[in-house]
């Protein structure tokens, strides 16, 4: 809704820094319907905050600015994102002018429509603080997890399980046919800090592409996540409710004790190449088998109308010679979560998940499981 409303705001503040901010906010809440939502700017002696709430998902942000008129305004989300992007200008200078948000350059002005301000939902209050991970390391565990779970199945598969386990930071995602599952180094805020969430594994993914600093501080209760981090001098976050759903811990610990006829270990990145070779002649469903052999693992693929591939992988062979195929592009994907080193495969009877681990497990410690398909008859 848009309309005159009595506000008064008036600040100038560095183009990239607020086009950071507008866009952190519209990337990281729910593409539905965006363009009808709103980002609140709010201005104080301290500087500029900006905030949005879309669904169950809160962002906010903190940055700089010189404050010439305190004020608390409402614009359209994606309209301010998009008119920042837009502006090659060092600084711009923001203000209320009649019904819209005028923002100014030296050469050029633009005008947002003001949006009631009383109709934008609120930010929720902050939960307590749980304890804090290393940003590089969470980012790491966040991207391999996220990547396993469902895209658009059944909401408990949507998401990334993330708790406290043995003293560190467990997440674990799975959609069915493949799971990753990390642990972290964590320092707890204290005795009692419990995390202890399932939540979007889109969203906990889209976060950790806007995170910057050296760490996250994570805050947990009622039935929501919070992360912090550090943009320049100034901190932003994100907050999002739990799917509240429960997970099937049991059964992936079940999945997790493997009992390998073969283990094999290789460079990640030459077998990856290999698999991606390979999935265009798959057919259509880019399936790709496994053949290990004397000192090589053989990946080869074909289908009576694309063709046949085969190409051998050097690689460290221990147990069986065993074959085993799978969807192309669930082994590409977890061949990408162990980049630059080498992984070793453990592969088991008949469908039993074929395990895929760290030769030398570093502070991020990532399983990722990958089920075969069925043996045709």
């Amino acid at each position: 809704m848009t309309g005159t409303f009595e506000s008064t705001l008036e600040f100038s503040a560095a183009t990239a820094e607020l086009a950071r901010a507008a866009a952190r906010a519209d990337r990281l809440l729910p593409a539905r319907a965006a363009h009808l939502a709103g980002v609140r700017l709010t201005a104080s002696a301290g500087g500029v905050r900006l905030t949005a709430v879309q669904e169950e998902t809160g962002v906010w942000g903190d940055l700089p600015a010189s404050v010439h008129d305190d004020g608390v305004v409402s614009v359209g989300r994606r309209a301010l994102a998009t008119t920042l992007a837009g502006l090659d200008a060092p600084e711009v200078r923001v203000r209320v002018e009649g019904s819209r948000l005028a923002i100014r350059t030296d050469s050029a002005r633009f005008a947002l429509p003001l949006l009631d301000d009383a109709n934008q939902p609120e930010l929720p209050e902050p939960t307590p603080v749980a304890g804090t991970a290393a940003a590089d390391e969470l980012k790491v565990a966040a991207s391999a997890v996220a990547g396993a779970a469902s895209r658009d199945g059944l909401p408990l598969f949507t998401g990334v399980r993330m708790r406290i386990a043995g003293g560190r930071l467990s997440l674990v995602a799975t959609d069915r046919f493949r799971m990753a599952a990390a642990t972290l180094p964590w320092t707890p805020a204290g005795q009692n800090a419990e995390v202890d969430v399932l939540i979007p594994a889109t969203t906990l993914a889209d976060a950790m592409r806007q995170v910057t600093g050296a760490h996250v501080v994570v805050r947990c209760g009622g039935g929501r996540l919070g992360l912090e981090w550090t943009s320049g001098a100034r901190t932003c976050g994100l907050v999002t409710a739990s799917l509240a759903l429960p997970f099937p811990d049991a059964q992936l610990e079940r999945l997790l004790a493997t009992k390998p006829e073969c283990t094999v270990e290789v460079e990640a990145d030459a077998l990856r190449a290999a698999v991606e070779r390979a999935v265009p002649f798959g057919g259509d469903n880019g399936d790709v088998r496994l053949s290990v052999g004397e000192g090589v693992l053989v990946v080869h693929s074909g289908d009576a109308l694309a063709g046949e591939s085969r190409e051998d992988v050097k690689a460290d062979v221990r147990g069986d010679h065993v074959t085993a195929s799978y969807q192309g592009r669930y082994l590409f994907d977890a061949l990408r979560s162990f980049p630059g080193g080498r992984v070793v495969l453990q592969l088991q009877k008949d469908i039993q998940p074929t395990v895929f681990t760290q030769t030398d497990p570093g502070a991020v410690q990532l399983r990722y499981l990958v089920v075969p398909l069925r043996r045709r008859a």
